[in-house]
């Protein structure tokens, strides 16, 4: 049986402090993660060697594969958007809504993990055209249930949208719908996710009891204390909220309000990732790739993250050991997936060397090429 030695220093995982807990080295085994030498490599026949920094795969928290700007995509295309986040180190992808069925990449080892959401649960009328599932309130939970059944523990639903009616962006569901709605998920054992870049929305968000928050530019320090003491984390997406300008432009002949709002969201959306730090919300690293974002974006979310004010530990916690708990899923522990990126230099120095990984490896296989 061939055998990987990782030759260190492992970023193993996150201890109960908040510190990393780094060994020395560490093998690769049938797949999985072991710090004791196994007997096979007791000689250099059968071993492959790899040097440099371990850190446990990175996660893509709001992702879409099988979207594409025009609604569903292939199965062709779908590989190539998975194979894409793969190779840049995210191996763990949460589906944060997608028309297309890609449980056929369960059964594939060259794809990342991927935890599905389902579709998006919308406002009629009040999405993208033909993404998500569009009901009107009464329909809400109903949807939710259905959506709950058909991912891996997730739903998602967006929570705000472009009224045309006022022209601007504004809830879209009644408080006491929206409540129902996460009430239902969480009874079949789904969290919910949910859209939002409005402050309108957030305190129906927190009386709902949603999980988690996606974009989340209007946040604010009171807001951000609430979301931690209630629990909730959040995906920032600054490499697409980075986009609001361009949506303020396009919105501006006719909503002129939604655009002026939308430059304001922009012009503050750094210091709302600060305040969430600040509260101590959890925050996770998420591309929104697919429609118009590509995919293969998460080192620039995590340099973007830094960029707002957060640590690189900070940063790294969100797009590996930190993300990955809460997500359920295990770092390097022992007897765990062997998925991982082999870095030439420290990350918690530097994020930016998780541009360029010496390796990406992938239930015990390297996937990706070597720089």
């Amino acid at each position: 049986m061939s055998v990987l030695h990782l030759t260190g220093p492992v970023l193993a995982r996150l201890d109960s402090s908040g510190e990393v807990e780094v060994r020395d080295q560490a093998w690769v085994l049938d797949g999985r993660i072991t710090f004791d030498r196994p007997s096979s490599a007791g000689s250099t026949e059968g071993v492959e060697v790899l040097d440099g920094w371990v850190l446990p795969g990175l996660v893509d928290a709001h992702s879409h594969v099988g979207l594409g700007p025009a609604g569903p995509v292939d199965e062709a295309t779908a590989r190539r958007q998975a194979e894409t986040d793969r190779d840049a180190g995210a191996l763990l992808l949460r589906d944060a809504g997608s028309p297309a069925d890609t449980r056929w990449m369960d059964d594939d080892d060259a794809m990342p993990r991927v935890l599905r959401a389902g579709r998006h649960v919308a406002r009629s009328r009040r999405y993208l055209r033909g993404v998500g599932e569009e009901v009107e309130p009464d329909d809400l939970v109903a949807a939710v249930s259905a959506q709950a059944r058909a991912g891996d523990g997730w739903v998602k639903i967006v929570g705000d949208w472009i009224d045309r009616t006022t022209g601007d962006l504004a809830p879209c569901w009644p408080v006491e719908e929206l409540t129902r709605a996460v009430e239902a998920a969480h009874a079949l054992g789904a969290r919910v996710a949910v859209h939002t870049f409005s402050e309108q929305t957030l305190p129906d968000l927190l009386a709902a009891g949603v999980d988690c928050w996606e974009h989340a530019t209007g946040l604010d320090g009171e807001t951000a204390a609430a979301a931690a003491a209630a629990g909730v984390a959040i995906t920032p997406t600054l490499v697409n909220t980075a986009r609001f300008l361009e949506f303020a432009a396009a919105g501006a002949p006719k909503f002129p309000t939604y655009a002026a709002h939308m430059r304001a969201l922009h012009a503050r959306r750094s210091q709302a990732v600060r305040d969430a730090v600040d509260a101590g919300v959890r925050l996770l690293v998420g591309t929104d790739a697919g429609t118009e974002m590509p995919h293969g974006l998460v080192a620039d979310e995590v340099a973007a993250l830094v960029g707002a004010g957060l640590t690189p530990l900070q940063a790294l916690s969100a797009a590996s050991w930190g993300s990955r708990a809460y997500l359920g899923a295990s770092a390097l522990e022992e007897g765990a997936p062997a998925d991982l990126l082999v870095l030439p230099a420290d990350p918690r120095e530097d994020v930016e060397v998780l541009r360029a990984p010496r390796a990406v490896v992938l239930r015990g296989r390297a996937v990706a090429p070597r720089g």
